[in-house]
């Protein structure tokens, strides 16, 4: 933050932050929510295999939650999962800064990602949760053979 009139930076945080210090908020603010360099690597993979997507996309425009790969054709929503923010459980570690808050977001979030996983199997939908420390040709390979076992079962073919 700049003030205006000096341009000299600010170390105050803006009124009902709940940043922990003014690097904190930075931070947190250049984080991008679609188009990350695991994302772009996954759907580089998946789309050498043949396959076509839609990118950030609700699958069910009702519910409040939007996966990274959408696959309308085979119902398939892709959620690809940060290790720290979704609670990897090889690697993620509390934060040393504000670790009670943190803790307790990742388990929001995984608590959302069990519910959201939930709704979208109810209604038909197979859900596949990539992490980002996966490789993105492993996990392509895997989505490849769901999407094929989903058009197979649409069109009545058995895949066994």
């Amino acid at each position: 933050m700049r003030d205006q009139l000096t341009g000299d930076s600010v170390s105050k945080l803006p009124e009902g932050s709940w940043a922990s210090s003014p690097g904190t908020r930075r931070s947190m603010q250049s984080n991008k929510g679609r188009d990350t360099k695991p994302e772009r690597a996954l759907r580089s993979a998946a789309h050498a295999l043949g396959l076509r997507y839609h990118v950030s996309e609700r699958p069910i425009p009702a519910i409040r939650r939007t996966a990274d790969l959408v696959f309308t054709r085979a119902r398939i929503a892709v959620f690809l999962d940060g290790c720290f923010w979704h609670a990897c459980p090889e690697h993620f570690t509390v934060s040393r800064t504000n670790p009670e808050y943190w803790a307790e977001k990742a388990e929001k979030n995984r608590a959302r990602d069990r519910q959201t996983d939930r709704l979208l199997q109810e209604a038909g939908w197979a859900v596949l949760r990539v992490w980002e420390h996966e490789d993105p040709l492993q996990a392509a390979a895997r989505l490849k053979e769901l999407y094929d076992r989903r058009i197979a079962t649409q069109h009545g073919r058995n895949t066994r």
